[in-house]
Order: C-alpha cells, then sequence, then structure tokens
C-alpha cells in the first residue's frame, strides 16, 4: 500500500510538472549563448524528447518499484526514481529556458510506461532487472546521439544531457550487478521501435 501511495504521489507531481532537485542543475552557471530561432526550436525539440523520456522513467520505476519481489530490489527502483526525478527538473528547466513546451501526451506516455513497467515486473526480479539494463543501454545511446545534434552553442543543454547519461549508464551498471538478466533479442528489437516511435512524436508534439 505504501508503495502505491508513493507511485500516485509521483504520479501526480510528474504530470503536474512539480520535479525538485538536489543537485544543482549542470550547466546553469555557463553563459548563456544567443541561438538563432531555428537552433532554438531544434534544441527545445530536442530536450523535449529528453523530459518525455524523463516522464516515462519516473512511471517506469515507479511500475518496478511496486511489483519488485525482493523489498531490497524495490528500494532500488524507488532511488533510482529519485535521481531520474532531478533529470526530470533539469530538462523541465531548460524547456523553459528555451521557451519551449513540454510534451502534449505525457499522459500516454506515463501511462503507457506504467503498464510496461508492470509487465516488465511481472516476469520475475531478474528480468526486471534485465528491462532497466537494456532501456538505460538504449537511452544512452539516445543522449550520446543528442550530444552531437544539438546546436555547436547550445553548453547549456548539452551540460545536463552529458551529466543525465552519467547517470543512467550508473543505473544501468546497478541493475547489472543485482543480477539482471540478459532480455532477449526480439523483446530488445521491440523496446528499440516502441522508444523511437515515442521520440519522433515527442519530437514534434
Amino acid at each position: 500500500m505504501d508503495s502505491l501511495i508513493v507511485g500516485f504521489d509521483r504520479a501526480l507531481r510528474t504530470l503536474a510538472g512539480v520535479a525538485n532537485s538536489a543537485r544543482p542543475i549542470p550547466g546553469a552557471d555557463m553563459p548563456v549563448v544567443e541561438l538563432t530561432p531555428a537552433e532554438r526550436r531544434h534544441a527545445g525539440a530536442l530536450m523535449r524528447v529528453n523530459h518525455t523520456g524523463e516522464v516515462c522513467a519516473q512511471a517506469l520505476y515507479a511500475a518496478q518499484a511496486v511489483v519488485a519481489r525482493d523489498p531490497a530490489i524495490g528500494a532500488r527502483f524507488a532511488q533510482a526514481a529519485r535521481e531520474e526525478e532531478e533529470h526530470l527538473a533539469w530538462t523541465q528547466a531548460r524547456l523553459t529556458e528555451l521557451e519551449c513546451h513540454p510534451s502534449r501526451l505525457n499522459v500516454v506516455w506515463y501511462a503507457g510506461s506504467f503498464a510496461i513497467g508492470i509487465i516488465a515486473g511481472a516476469a520475475g526480479d531478474r528480468a526486471n532487472l534485465g528491462f532497466v539494463v537494456e532501456t538505460e543501454r538504449q537511452v544512452e545511446e539516445h543522449l550520446t546521439g543528442h550530444m552531437e545534434d544539438l546546436p555547436a552553442g547550445d553548453n547549456r543543454s548539452r551540460a545536463i544531457v552529458d551529466r543525465m547519461r552519467e547517470d543512467e549508464a550508473r543505473h544501468g551498471a546497478m541493475a547489472l550487478a543485482a543480477g539482471a538478466d540478459d532480455l532477449p533479442l526480439p523483446v530488445k528489437g521491440v523496446m528499440r521501435l516502441a522508444a523511437g516511435i515515442m521520440k519522433a512524436i515527442a519530437y514534434r508534439v
């Protein structure tokens, strides 16, 4: 029951745009570089994709914490969710700076990701951890791509993405060390396809 209450509270705060960070926003002390309108739109769209990914991460970790059999693993998921909330706060702040809106489909993304987290957790803790490893591996690849795709002068966004990438790698390593199973290739392929669809839509909406 406590996990459900915490998960419900997290969902409300995520969808209401109320995210907190104990760490300072990466790059906040960097000088502001004036971007062209086209660069600003592109950077904003990329950061909207990253913000959407963090909305999904909140839902996934909340669901997996609820269904985890081992309380220690559930606690790991809860800790990871707290760190992902910082990413949510960072990307949200950068969207505001870029005068760009979050995805208008965040409720859909959250609900779908929560359902996926429940399904992954139902397969057992080792499969649940394996899902985290593969998710974080794909997210790390995605963030690396954004490091290269962001406008050359947008070092404030790039600093946020770089710190997020470090955290995602650590979350994946944590899940692997905790005993994650390696997921079948077809499952990895479906995950990559679903992520690609989400990114394409969130970039525009």
